[in-house]
């Protein structure tokens, strides 16, 4: 992987940060970063704020040079500023990883549209063990039929700003798509007083938050005497950059187009 220069948007924020520590294992080097304007880390050094020490990269508000002069750039921030560096990206023909969560229609339709002109991957979540758990629920789902209810519980830490998680979202997605279903049309968001019964083949969510909890992450397949749970835990932030990274490397030469964690891992579907 060595050779590799990234650049990293939202380079304070926590996934920032770890991408920054992450890429010295990956032998990748930093080669711009950058934050939002008035953010109490511009001009300080990205390896600082890390704890890898200095490397010589300060952190900027102007996302052109970063894009400019990248091999690949990181995204993990905010659906409006993902919007404004999809579109940069294409301009510069500057291959992207995204991981931003709480995209909605048109967030996607943007990316879509900048991926015409450049590579870019795109996942709710970047771990590796979760695209291989979404394939799995892909398939369970398809085999077991509505007489199984499923229902996604999934728990983070205090701070985040969205519900359910992206990564919920995109298991939901891959039950409906087992079930040849779409999921807007099945999915039960929340229940609150007198619901009534349960529909069935709906797919429901439920969304925990509390303390400093990476990404916990249930689905649950339950029929009358029996159920069965498939459960991923995130332990560290870690695993989430490891695999960005690891797309970081894969984009690299790519055709412009979408691409998913199934493409970066060679999982069918």
């Amino acid at each position: 992987m060595s050779g590799i220069g990234i650049g990293i948007v939202g380079a304070a924020g926590r996934m920032g940060q770890m991408l920054a520590r992450e890429s010295r294992a990956a032998s990748m080097r930093i080669v711009g970063a950058t934050e939002a304007p008035g953010s109490a880390a511009l001009g300080k050094d990205v390896g600082e704020l890390a704890g890898l020490g200095a490397i010589g990269v300060l952190i900027g508000d102007d996302p052109l040079p970063l894009f400019a002069s990248a091999d690949v750039v990181l995204d993990f921030t905010a659906p409006a500023a993902t919007r404004r560096h999809a579109e940069i990206a294409a301009q510069a023909k500057c291959p992207m990883v995204i991981g931003t969560t709480g995209l909605e229609e048109e967030d996607l339709d943007v990316i879509a549209r900048a991926a015409q002109h450049t590579p870019i991957m795109r996942a709710a979540n970047t771990s590796m063990g979760v695209t291989l758990l979404m394939s799995v629920i892909r398939q369970m789902a398809a085999s077991l039929d509505e007489d199984f209810d499923i229902e996604i519980v999934e728990m983070h830490h205090r701070l985040k700003v969205d519900a359910p998680s992206g990564t919920a979202l995109a298991l939901g997605e891959a039950a409906a798509a087992g079930r040849k279903v779409k999921l807007a049309r099945v999915a039960d968001r929340g229940r609150d007083g007198l619901t009534g019964q349960r529909k069935r083949g709906a797919i429901g969510f439920a969304a925990l938050r509390g303390g400093n909890v990476p990404g916990d992450h249930t689905v649950i397949f339950a029929a009358d005497d029996e159920r069965i749970e498939v459960t991923h835990r995130a332990g560290n932030r870690a695993i989430f950059a490891r695999g960005a990274l690891k797309a970081a490397h894969w984009i690299q030469g790519r055709k412009p187009g979408l691409y998913s964690m199934n493409d970066v891992l060679g999982i069918a579907g």
